[in-house]
Order: C-alpha cells, then sequence, then structure tokens
C-alpha cells in the first residue's frame, strides 16, 4: 500500500511538472487552480483526469501527432461584372447589357438573324440576310398589303386592296383590269374589255362585240340575241326599213318588204328617146332590182320591154328588145348569173295605157320583170 502511494505521488508530480511546463509554454492551455481542491490547485486523479494530452498519454493511448495548420489560401479578387451578363467588364463591349439577356462572348445581346434587333426584341427572329426591317425586327410592308417589300412588286397598292403573292392586285378574270376596278369581274377569257373590264360593244346595241353577227347596227335599232336588227315578220328585210312588216310567211319581197308580184314594172327606168341608153335616173330604180334579185338566188326572170305605139310595129319590137337587152347586160354587171336572166322585147303589144295621150304613151314605154318560177 505503502509502494502503491508513491507511486501515485512520483505520478502526479510528474503529471504537475508536464502541465505546468504544458502551460507556461502555451497559456491558456492549462491553469493548475483549483478553488474546489483543498490545496488549491488540481493534484492527484484529478489532475489525471483534468489534463490532457501529453501527459495522459502515460498510462492510456499514446497522443496523436499534433497536425501542423495550413495556412489558409489567400483569396482571389473576383472580377467585376457590373450587368451581371457572365463578361468581365475589361472584356464586355456592352457593358449595360439588360439583367438576364443572352449574350455572346463579347457581352453583347445575340441577333441571331443579324437584322440588327436583338432577339430579345426580335418578333420575327428568322429574317433573311440583307433585309430591311422594323423596330420589331420585321420585314417592311410600305404599302401594308401582307406582302413584304423585298418581294413586292407592286410596291405601291393602295390600302385596302386584295393582292396576290406578288404583292399586285388581283384580276380574277384576267381580262387586265383589277378587280378593284372591275364592274364585269366575270368576263370570260380572252374578251376585250374597256376601261371598266365590260366586253366591248362597238355599235352600241347592247349585244357585245364577241357575240355580235351584225356589229355594225346603227345606233337605236332594236336587234336581237346576235345584235342583228328585228325582222319580225321573216321576210329578210329589217323592221328598220321594212315597209310591208306583216308580209305572208314564204312571200318573195322587194327591198322594201313588200312581196312580189309576178310582174314587176320597173317604174322610172327610162332612156334616151328611140334608143336603148339607160339614164341616170334609172340607176338607183335596177340596182333595187339587182338586190331583190340576188336575195332569191333561185329566182329565173324575163326582163320584158314596151314601147308605145309611136312608131311601126317592127321598129318597135326592135327597140323594146334592145332596151329589155340593156338591162338584162346591166343585171349581169352587177353580179346577177346571166342564166338566171333572158330579155325580150313585145313592142307595143302590150299597153297599160292610152297611147292617145302623152301621159298614157309615158306609161307604156316601161320594163317589166316577169318571174318565171
Amino acid at each position: 500500500m505503502r509502494t502503491t502511494s508513491t507511486i501515485l505521488s512520483t505520478l502526479g508530480a510528474a503529471l504537475i511538472s508536464v502541465g505546468v511546463m504544458q502551460a507556461q509554454a502555451a497559456e491558456p492551455y492549462y491553469n493548475p487552480a483549483n478553488a474546489a481542491s483543498n490545496s488549491g490547485k488540481t493534484t492527484g486523479y484529478e489532475l489525471f483526469k483534468t489534463i490532457g494530452c501529453p501527459g495522459r498519454g502515460i498510462l492510456e493511448t499514446p497522443c496523436k501527432e499534433p497536425v501542423e495548420a495550413k495556412p489558409m489560401p489567400a483569396s482571389v479578387a473576383k472580377p467585376l461584372d457590373r450587368d451581371g451578363d457572365g463578361v468581365p467588364d475589361d472584356k464586355d463591349k456592352c457593358p449595360d447589357t439588360v439583367n438576364g439577356a443572352k449574350v455572346d462572348a463579347n457581352g453583347c445581346e445575340l441577333d441571331g438573324d443579324k437584322d440588327g434587333v436583338v432577339d430579345r426584341l426580335d418578333k420575327c427572329p428568322t429574317t433573311p440576310r440583307g433585309r430591311k426591317v422594323n423596330a420589331e425586327g420585321c420585314e417592311l410592308d410600305g404599302d401594308g398589303d401582307g406582302v413584304v417589300d423585298a418581294l413586292d412588286k407592286c410596291p405601291t397598292t393602295p390600302p385596302g386592296r386584295k393582292v396576290n403573292a406578288e404583292g399586285c392586285e388581283l384580276d380574277s378574270d384576267g381580262d387586265g383590269v383589277l378587280d378593284a376596278l372591275d364592274k364585269c369581274p366575270n368576263t370570260p377569257a380572252g374578251a376585250k374589255v374597256n376601261a371598266e373590264g365590260c366586253e366591248l360593244d362597238s355599235d352600241g346595241d347592247g349585244v357585245v362585240d364577241r357575240l355580235d353577227q351584225c356589229p355594225n347596227t346603227p345606233a337605236g335599232r332594236k336587234v336581237n340575241a346576235k345584235g342583228c336588227d328585228l325582222d319580225t315578220d321573216g321576210d329578210g328585210v329589217i323592221d328598220a326599213v321594212d315597209q310591208c312588216p306583216n308580209t305572208p310567211a314564204g312571200d318573195r319581197v322587194d327591198v322594201k318588204g313588200c312581196s312580189l308580184p309576178k310582174v314587176m314594172n320597173l317604174k322610172g327606168v327610162n332612156f334616151d328617146n328611140d334608143m336603148a341608153t339607160l339614164r341616170s335616173e334609172a340607176i338607183a330604180i335596177l340596182d333595187e332590182a339587182v338586190a331583190t334579185l340576188k336575195r332569191y338566188p333561185g329566182m329565173k326572170v324575163e326582163v320584158a320591154g314596151h314601147t308605145d305605139s309611136a312608131s311601126s310595129d317592127a321598129h318597135n319590137l326592135d327597140l323594146s328588145q334592145r332596151r329589155a337587152k340593156a338591162v338584162m347586160d346591166y343585171f349581169v354587171g352587177k353580179g346577177v348569173e346571166a342564166e338566171r336572166l333572158s330579155a325580150k322585147g313585145y313592142g307595143e303589144a302590150n299597153p297599160i295605157a292610152d297611147n292617145a295621150t302623152a301621159a298614157g304613151r309615158a306609161e307604156n314605154r316601161r320594163v317589166e320583170l316577169r318571174a318565171l318560177n
């Protein structure tokens, strides 16, 4: 027992010595003062429990080697980036970029289509290169027709007009007159039109030229669907000049629209005295007869010559024959087929008036057309 006490005393002294030395070396690591101890200091078993390494390590687990504290690395100053775009100020060519905007390596906002309007503001982000754009990055449309100027072949279209893909006004019927001005928007292809887009009606008869079979109808005439003068009785003479508008169907008529008699007296066809030379006043009458003959190409006629009784029968017969032949030759010269005509002189044999008077003899000197079929 004495031996144990001696060992503890020796250990305690050693611990105190070590503790004091350590405390002196590294104040305030250990302070032996202990107000609760009888001696006023920590001794014996309390010292054993209180003191740490290296003293305690004598009886228990050896103390760990103290780890040398590594010096803290020196703090590096963070580069300035005032607009917070991730590009330092010293490299930022656009130092006032709006917060949150995407930027390139130079710190400037992206402009994907290179139109001069940054992507953040660009409402048309795929504008083709080189096109002019507005503040929203969209191509210009100067006339507001919905076709951008770069593609607009009609850049001055009036507001509100409908246009095609090339920016030009519509011409639905292809007549060369724009729909906005076209008063006849459904003109057939190829038809000629006026400035209002309506088909031409050159004679103003209400039938367009494309359908008008009589394109030179005089103004004011009534016409049929073909643009030709009306011929109500169907005799081949239009109503405007028909003096006999109710001719029976099938009757042959003269140029005045009146039925032809079997024998037509060509009144006014006169000759020089005792000769077969036609006078000038006879020409108009003969031309009417030519027109009638041409209207009926199957009609055959005899040209009959007559005289008064002023000379001998033989003389008058020869004179009437020559006069009939003169009329027939005139007809042939105007285009009437010779095979349809014949000429015969009757002399004074068939008077229609009294040869005793001058008026009667004038009536008897005549030329007639006699229908042979």
